[in-house]
């Protein structure tokens, strides 16, 4: 795994878009609706990937967007994003990895927007499908992808040109990572730096947003809150080892909101993950007296809103952690879902040093 993992999701956090996609006011929003082809090649980001990294992956997008128009208030404080959905084919040229197919939500937000072109950085995060995986005895080669269904990662810049009133060319750049955060292993991960081209149809262009008044500071600006929550996740110890062991962390945080976009966070928390007990066991003699696998730390954090979605990072330290598995220090980044005023869902990756550790996910009530 690299430090692209640490995008992830920059994970489901874009889950919730969907929800933007579906619950437009009247008047609605207009579509984008586009068709790109990509080519790729794969980063030999180790060296258990280097003999993977020989063929130049092609592929084709399918999507639509949605352009928010200010029927909501964030949308305005992010000069209107495109919300959408993409559908994302590639193939390998190469039997040991074969083919892919994913299907992502994601967000494009412009950073130029003229009548005629536009300057886009959009991220998203999905789910992709792996047909041809590793398998020790009949595919022992494969050692990026371990699992039939994997997160996906994309991070993109658009540069989008009108060709006529409603058809536009497209030009971009982007990174695919497709990754199963160490459910199972071997689980190094696909990076694909990828050239893309292609066309978009624009439903309004020159984009018009509704002429709606300024929205008010939000209510709960300034106040702080508590956050209690727990999570679970399953992880794969190693490539011989095929069981799923189970994790689970308990948190309290205190947060407060201190801008529109923006909420900062600060908690305790502790874990138990029960893959590090039989890592113990497996090297450790019988009259040996085992470390305690339970670990406790603190965190800072950030939360980027989008109505009552947000983007999640955490920066943690291990103050209670007898059994050294790892560096003292760890990160978080994902989505989170604020369901009702009380209740919220997270999806978590948690990451030791630009390597994941486990996908948490995550019920909490705020307080």
């Amino acid at each position: 795994m690299t430090s692209w993992n640490r995008w992830l999701l920059a994970a489901l956090l874009l889950g919730g878009s969907a929800h933007s996609l579906c619950a437009q006011r009247q008047p609605p929003a207009p579509l984008v609706v586009g068709a790109y082809a990509q080519g790729s090649f794969i980063i030999g980001h180790t060296p258990a990937v280097k003999h993977l990294a020989v063929s130049h992956p092609t592929g084709m997008e399918l999507n639509v967007q949605r352009q928010t128009n200010g029927s909501e208030p964030w949308h305005a404080w992010y000069n209107y994003p495109k919300v959408g959905l993409a559908l994302v084919y590639y193939d390998y040229h190469n039997p040991v990895l074969g083919k892919s197919y994913a299907a992502s939500v994601y967000i494009s937000k412009a950073f130029w927007r003229t009548r005629r072109q536009e300057l886009n950085f959009r991220i998203g995060t999905g789910v992709g499908y792996f047909p041809v995986r590793y398998n020790q005895e009949t595919n022992h080669k494969n050692t990026i992808v371990s699992s039939a269904l994997n997160a996906t990662i994309q991070t993109r810049l658009e540069y989008d040109v009108a060709l006529t009133e409603h058809l536009g060319l497209l030009l971009g750049l982007g990174l695919n990572h497709y990754s199963n955060g160490a459910t199972t292993k071997p689980n190094f991960g696909i990076n694909l730096p990828t050239v893309l081209l292609g066309l978009n149809y624009h439903q309004q262009r020159p984009f018009r947003p509704l002429g709606t008044a300024p929205e008010p500071q939000p209510v709960e600006l300034g106040r702080n809150y508590l956050n209690l929550s727990t999570s679970v996740g399953w992880k794969q110890r190693n490539a011989t080892d095929h069981r799923r062991y189970l994790v689970n962390s308990v948190t309290l945080a205190l947060g407060r909101r201190v801008n529109r976009k923006s909420a900062l966070v600060a908690g305790i928390e502790g874990f138990y993950d029960r893959s590090l007990l039989a890592q113990l066991q497996d090297t450790s003699r019988v009259s040996d007296q085992l470390p305690d696998v339970k670990k406790a730390g603190v965190y800072l954090g950030h939360e980027l809103l989008f109505g009552r979605l947000a983007f999640v990072s955490h920066l943690g330290f291990y103050l209670y952690n007898p059994y050294k598995s790892n560096k003292f220090y760890y990160e978080r980044l994902g989505l989170k879902y604020q369901f009702t005023e009380r209740v919220f869902g997270n999806v978590d990756l948690k990451v030791h040093r630009g390597s994941a550790d486990v996908i948490e996910c995550r019920l909490g009530v705020k307080l």
